[in-house]
């Protein structure tokens, strides 16, 4: 009996950071621009953790060319309705010079919660991210999938790393977001699965003691979505351009599908120690693309621009099957223009040598990432 094909439907979530125009600082969102944007976009949009935080979710949609539109439609209604109050969005996964200690979180239940049952760890959550969903109907094939896919998140990281400043100052990571991130509990690289059934029984374990709700408290980098039959990708810092991410959905589409055509030839990607593909993410976290990772096939670190090309050759059947290679082909261009962390460090240094002092370079980068936001539009 032939395999079916799963459906690799995708959907992509993005935060984004709220900042004041004049002071390129961070700004609560007023309660009528909250209404004004859910309104507009009907379901397709939510208040954060934080009060200068906002978060959109696209429609399933059937291929990129979809989620192209849906993103946007979301990321230009939230633009022009933050402008009536002289606000703009950023796609930055943290805020160059904004201090955690001087945020509030939304006032609702659910965040009222968090505060509460995670303490001072998620006080200091002033970070954003992205997800991408892709739709594989069956549990235990989406588990199978998952486990093999968990080998590219580093590769997926590297790409979009957009926290390189904390605090206004330069943390020397690209990914500064996972080093808050990690400090919550159910996070990271997620365990090798035996099966759906073994998920189960592990949300079970602590669905039953009241530890958590749901699955939807498992925040790993990789899961099993808890509302919809998909897989989740989150390792990603969210992106200043939709075009990039745009790429990143894409890729992780068609990594998903590259690995179900494998399984049709029975085969798989071999899954490596958890121990391992971590020296990869921290690498990533720290260099982003300028480092290289591991192939612990080669057994040798190999330079990321190298990567790159092959992981694009890797997966151009499937983009092209999903209609997508335009946007994995855009790998090349990020890749050769560096990804936002970069990017960001790059305008930081072109303010100071104008001669600006550093706190006006950190605004130069807020101002940077305003006009990537709208660059796409």
């Amino acid at each position: 009996m032939p395999i079916a094909q799963p459906d690799f439907t995708i959907g992509v979530e993005e935060e984004y950071l709220l900042v004041d125009r004049d002071s390129l600082a961070l700004s609560p969102a007023p309660p009528e621009l909250m209404e004004r944007c859910a309104s507009a976009l009907e379901g397709q949009f939510s208040p954060e953790f934080l009060d200068c935080q906002v978060e959109i979710g696209t429609r399933v949609c059937t291929n990129i060319g979809a989620a192209r539109s849906e993103l946007q439609r979301l990321r230009s209604t939230v633009a022009r309705v933050a402008a009536d109050y002289n606000l703009a969005p950023i796609a930055a996964s943290c805020h160059p010079f904004a201090d955690w200690r001087q945020q509030h979180h939304t006032d609702k239940d659910r965040y009222n919660t968090l505060r509460q049952d995670l303490a001072g760890v998620v006080r200091r959550a002033l970070i954003c991210g992205m997800h991408v969903h892709v739709g594989i109907d069956a549990r235990d094939q989406r588990i199978d999938l998952m486990n093999q896919l968990v080998y590219f998140l580093p590769h997926l990281l590297a790409l979009s790393c957009s926290s390189p400043f904390w605090q206004g100052e330069d943390t020397g990571l690209s990914s500064y977001r996972l080093t808050v991130f990690d400090n919550l509990p159910r996070t990271g690289l997620p365990p090798r699965l035996e099966g759906w059934g073994s998920f189960e029984r592990s949300v079970s374990a602590l669905t039953e003691l009241d530890v958590i709700e749901d699955s939807s408290k498992i925040w790993w980098d990789l899961r099993p979505s808890s509302r919809f039959p998909t897989i989740e990708a989150r390792i990603c810092d969210v992106s200043p351009r939709l075009e990039t991410t745009l790429t990143l959905a894409a890729l992780i589409q068609s990594l998903t599908r590259m690995l179900w055509r494998l399984s049709l030839s029975n085969q798989r990607w071999r899954i490596y120690d958890t121990f391992l593909v971590n020296e990869n993410r921290w690498r990533a976290q720290r260099y982003g693309m300028t480092e290289g990772l591991i192939d612990f096939g080669a057994r040798e670190i190999v330079p990321y621009d190298v990567l790159s090309q092959e992981l694009i050759a890797l997966v151009a059947e499937d983009a092209q099957a999903l209609d997508c290679w335009a946007e994995v082909e855009n790998m090349r261009a990020i890749v050769a223009a560096g990804n936002s962390a970069s990017q960001q460090r790059a305008t930081y240094a072109a303010a100071r040598e104008l001669g600006r002092d550093h706190d006006g370079a950190m605004r130069a980068v807020v101002a940077h990432l305003i006009d990537e936001f709208h660059a796409d539009l």
